[in-house]
Parts: structure tokens; C-alpha cells; sequence
């Protein structure tokens, strides 16, 4: 995928989240959709 995404079972049940955390790759997007900056 990119470097900076990983997807791994163990970690947020699967989903892709950025390296290194758990935050998941839906939850940035969807604060970029409602105007947030990132």
C-alpha cells in the first residue's frame, strides 16, 4: 500500500490505520471531508 499505511489484523481489527498508531485512514479522511486540516 504506502509507506505510511499499514494494514494489519492484530491492529484496529484489519482496517488500514497510519503506521506506527491506531488511528484508522477512515477517521483522517473523513475530517479532511468536513473541512478539518490535518
Amino acid at each position: 500500500m504506502n509507506e505510511r499505511i499499514s494494514i494489519d489484523p492484530n491492529i484496529c481489527h484489519g482496517q488500514a490505520c497510519i503506521k506506527g498508531t491506531r488511528i484508522p485512514v477512515h477517521q483522517i479522511v473523513r475530517m479532511l471531508a468536513n473541512g478539518g486540516n490535518a
